[in-house]
Formats: structure tokens, C-alpha cells, sequence
């Protein structure tokens, strides 16, 4: 049987299971009568309106005291967690304490504001922590029963360059079971909620960091990205992240750790409420890496090459891109020329019909000693034995196991899959050198982040290859910054990919600016519900 027939039976066979479990599964699912209260409230704190740029200049300059502003936070947090359950560990006593001590450090200071700024540019900021990375005296669970009670005893990279900075964490937020689905969900903490709409994902596996800034409970937060975890969750609840060119922020000092090839793809990054805060953020994550990317280079959006790829090719697994999401991508087409007076090409590569495929195919890749990935019967097991996969599936089905049925099904896929598809690999490597060489360092592409705004709690489980979208990308290495532009018909968060070449991570972020300016940039879910992005901000 050829390869087209052979992708067309099989999507037809997975299209047909899909479909009835997916019938069931809403024919089962219970409803919801009361929807008056479907979305958190609105901000009214002033200070939870402003940048961590902002913030970081006000407290310098005591316009604002450090304590007030974690104050605020704190406050909020508490009127919105109980209805999207985005923190599972504050620290806010020790937080109080530590804005005590910079106001302290500001009233002393004697160098100047300037002096202060180059040091600490981030002091007295409050910060919120994936559940993923080490941040100390605090849980580092990934939702995983069986580590309750593991306690970092460190702090990873990331966190400690931005605590250095002068940040103040918070607390530590929700991801799926060993981070590795797009809806944050496990039996430790409970399931995270988007606060635009409750009933919907806010994506994973960094949900709980963007569902919390998203809500004005955080300004600027860390995810980890393997397959689309900042960039999920970003465009679900409407903030923009950044995923790194990888192996510039370090990734030590964090769980699960990534094994085999998968540590190739893996990208630090973060995720902010306003865009100015990309950069700073990145500076300080990034440490002494800091100098492998081009931060500093102005960017001249005029002299940029611009693309756009309006969906995948129109694979036979993965859902159609809706209309809304074409709408925008369309209007952004539209801005960019008008105002620019750039052309933006319009392209297609028929090897992203197989994006799933690619990104399945090497995260199963062993490294580069040939030692393969981690199993994930260890990885659920820890710090005790391995589990049996089947066992937990018996246990599940009669409500009994301590694992997402997620987590199973990846634990069996992990351990009946089948070898490396060649095709997968040699289609990678066409897409890599077509990618790259249409990008140069000047180039800039225009992508969905997902065909579908943010889905309704579990449909994703029926929808699994729609994460090519965002998977493709860290295959092929690249940096992108997810955006949201504004609102679509059903009051949720539209977005947009913006992917350059290697190590071009300032091209993105020079972008993102430009859409925040133009489309508005976040929303806060409180007060808005109907579409507004035929209207973007002039």
C-alpha cells in the first residue's frame, strides 16, 4: 500500500474511534446549568494593569512600595485561585517579608536609581514558578502523587538569575502529571481552569503560569516548551511567551529532567502579560548565555522579510483551522503591509501535514551516545519503582489509580510503540533545510499556534494530533513568540506564531511589540466576552 494510501485509511480509522469516543465522552459529560459566573472577575487594582517594567521603575523611583505591589498580588490571587485553581503552593508570608526587605534596600540606597536598575532591574517585582522548575523550600511535584512531599532544595537557573534580579516569587502553579499534556490536569492538585471561561483548558504544561497572569494574578512567569508548552497555554489564555532557541536557558535543576534526544528540543522561556517584559525577562533567564543571542540589536521591521502559512497543509489527522483564527491571521497580514510597506509571501511546505509524525518520531530518538529517552513507567513511579501500565489502566477504569488516563495511555504508547518512522525523519530534514533557508536571519514567519481556540476541559484527549502545530517547531529548533491578538466570536483568545531562524530570538520579540501595539495584546478576561478583533487598536 503507497504512503498516501496508507495516511488516508489511517486517519480515516482514527477519525471514526475518535469520533465515537468524543460522542460519548460529551453524552457523558455533565453540564453546567449555572454559567453566570464562567470567568473571573475583573481587575480592580490599578497596579495589576502594569508591565514588570513599569512596576520595577515605580518602586525604584518610591512611587510604589514593594510590599504594596506583592500586596496586590497576594490580594488577587486570592479572589481568583479558588475558581481556576492556577496556584497549588503560595509563599506570600516569605513574599511579604522579602518586599519588606528591598523597600528597606531602596530607602537606603545612595548610588542613584540608574546604579540600582543595572543591578537589580527587576526589584521588588512579584514572579510566579512553573511546577517544574526547582525553586526552594517549595514543592517540585509535577503533579505527580508520589512525589507529595518532594521539597526543592535549590533553585534552578532561571529562578535564580531572576530572583538575583531582584524578583520576588509567589508560589509555585499547576501543570499536567509529569508536564507532558496540553491541558494541566493530574490527581495531585486538581485540574487548572481558564479564566476566560472556565469551562475550557488554559493549555499545558505551563497552564498554571499563563492561566494565573492571564487573571492578573502574576505579571511575568517561566514555562518549559517540548511540544507547545508555553505556546499552548500562551495562546489559550491570551499572554505572550516566548519559546528559546534551544540551549540558551539552562534547563538544570528541574523535573522530569529531559533524557535522549528530547533534551535537544526542550526550551526555556517566559511568559509575560505585556510584551515589553519579553526581553528583560530573557536577559536575566538566560544568564551567561546571554550573549548567544542578539538582545541587544535593534531591529528594523521595514527591513524584515515576512511570511505566512495559513495551516498545515490540510492533514488528514489534524483538525481544520477555524475561521476566526484564519480572520486574524489575515488581519495581521493586512497591518503588516499597510503599515510597514512590507510584502508578506504567503508559503507552504507539504511536509508540515506530518508534523505530528516528526515530533512523535524524535521525541522517541535516543541522544546522541545512543542512551534513549527516560521510560515513563520510571518517571511515574518516582522516587519508588516503575509502574506497570496496564495495571494503572484496570485501576483507572474502576477510579482507583493515582495517574491521569493521559499519562497512561503515553506510559503504554511508550512502551508497545513501534521504531523510528524513516519517513517521519527524512521529511523533517527536508522541512529543516526549506525552513532555514528561507529564513536566513532576517526572515520571519506567520503560524497557528492551534487549529481550534481554547478547547473545553479533556477534548484535547480526542484531538491529539492538533499539537503538530506548535510540536513542529521544536524539532526544527527555532525561536518563536507566541502573541495574542484579541478576542474571537466566542470571547476567547485569538493568536498568532511568530517563528524565526536560529538564535534570531530578537526578531520575534521586536514583532510581538509591534502586535501588542496594534491588536491591544491582552485582555482581561473579567470584563471582556464578545469578539473584538475586527477592531484593533490604531
Amino acid at each position: 500500500m503507497s504512503v498516501g494510501l496508507w495516511e488516508r485509511a489511517a486517519a480515516w480509522v482514527f477519525k471514526a474511534v475518535t469520533g465515537v469516543l468524543f460522542a460519548l465522552f460529551r453524552l457523558l459529560s455533565p453540564r453546567r446549568d449555572d454559567v453566570s459566573r464562567n470567568r473571573v472577575p475583573p481587575v480592580s487594582n490599578p497596579l495589576l494593569l502594569l508591565s514588570a517594567t513599569q512596576l520595577a521603575k515605580k518602586i525604584r523611583r518610591r512611587e510604589v512600595s514593594s510590599v504594596e505591589v506583592v500586596q496586590a498580588y497576594i490580594d488577587r490571587i486570592q479572589e481568583v485561585n479558588p475558581l481556576v485553581n492556577a496556584v497549588v503552593k503560595d509563599r506570600f508570608d516569605a513574599a511579604l517579608q522579602e518586599a519588606a526587605q528591598v523597600d528597606k534596600l531602596i530607602e537606603e540606597e545612595t548610588d542613584g536609581e540608574e546604579v540600582l536598575e543595572d543591578r537589580l532591574p527587576l526589584l521588588g517585582v512579584p514572579l510566579s514558578v512553573k511546577d517544574y522548575f526547582s525553586l526552594q523550600g517549595m514543592p517540585l511535584t509535577t503533579g505527580v502523587v508520589s512525589r507529595q512531599g518532594v521539597v526543592s532544595a535549590v533553585d534552578s537557573p532561571p529562578v535564580a538569575f531572576l530572583k538575583r534580579a531582584g524578583t520576588i516569587p509567589l508560589g509555585v502553579t499547576n501543570v499536567p502529571e509529569l508536564c507532558m499534556w496540553a491541558e494541566s490536569h493530574n490527581h495531585l492538585y486538581g485540574i487548572t481552569k481558564n479564566p476566560y471561561d472556565l469551562e475550557r483548558t488554559p493549555g499545558g504544561s505551563s497552564g498554571g503560569e499563563a492561566c494565573l497572569i492571564a487573571a492578573a494574578g502574576a505579571v511575568i512567569g517561566m514555562g518549559s516548551d517540548i511540544g507547545g508548552s508555553i505556546r499552548i497555554p500562551s495562546f489559550c489564555c491570551g499572554t505572550f511567551g516566548h519559546k528559546t532557541t534551544p540551549g540558551v536557558v539552562s534547563s538544570d535543576d528541574t523535573y522530569p529532567p529531559c533524557s535522549g534526544r528530547r533534551r535537544e528540543y526542550n526550551s526555556i522561556g517566559p511568559i509575560c502579560r505585556y510584551a515589553e517584559d519579553l526581553l528583560p525577562m530573557l536577559k536575566i533567564m538566560a544568564g551567561p548565555n546571554a550573549h548567544m543571542l542578539s538582545l541587544n540589536t535593534k531591529v528594523d521591521l521595514k527591513k524584515l522579510r515576512f511570511f505566512t502559512i495559513p495551516d498545515d497543509g490540510g492533514s488528514s489527522m489534524t483538525s481544520p483551522v477555524c475561521k476566526d483564527l484564519i480572520d486574524i491571521q489575515r488581519k495581521v497580514v493586512e497591518r503588516l503591509e499597510t503599515d510597514l510597506g512590507v510584502k508578506v509571501q504567503e508559503v507552504r511546505f507539504p511536509e508540515l501535514r506530518y508534523s505530528f509524525n516528526i515530533w512523535e518520531t524524535y521525541m522517541g530518538l535516543p541522544d546522541t551516545e545512543g542512551k534513549p529517552p527516560q521510560p515513563f513507567v520510571e518517571l511515574m513511579g518516582e522516587p519508588g519503582r516503575p509502574v506497570w501500565p496496564l495495571w494503572e489502566l484496570l485501576k483507572w477504569m474502576l477510579g482507583k489509580s493515582e495517574h491521569t488516563m493521559t499519562t497512561i495511555g503515553m506510559a503504554l504508547f511508550d512502551k508497545f510503540k513501534s521504531k523510528p518512522s524513516s519517513f517521519a525523519i527524512q521529511q523533517k530534514e527536508k522541512l529543516q533545510k526549506e525552513m532555514e533557508d528561507m529564513l536566513g536571519n532576517d526572515g520571519v514567519i506567520l503560524y497557528p499556534p492551534h487549529p481550534r481556540v481554547a478547547p473545553k476541559h479533556h477534548h484535547l484527549l480526542f484531538r491529539v494530533y492538533d499539537v503538530g502545530y506548535t510540536g513542529i517547531i521544536n524539532i526544527l529548533g527555532l525561536p518563536v513568540t507566541q502573541c495574542p491578538l484579541g478576542l474571537g466570536e466566542e470571547g476567547l483568545p485569538l493568536g498568532v506564531q511568530v517563528v524565526a531562524g536560529k538564535m534570531q530570538d530578537h526578531l520575534t520579540l521586536e514583532v510581538a511589540l509591534y502586535l501588542e501595539k496594534t491588536f491591544g495584546g491582552w485582555r482581561d478576561p473579567g470584563t471582556k466576552k464578545t469578539s473584538d478583533h475586527s477592531s484593533p487598536n490604531l
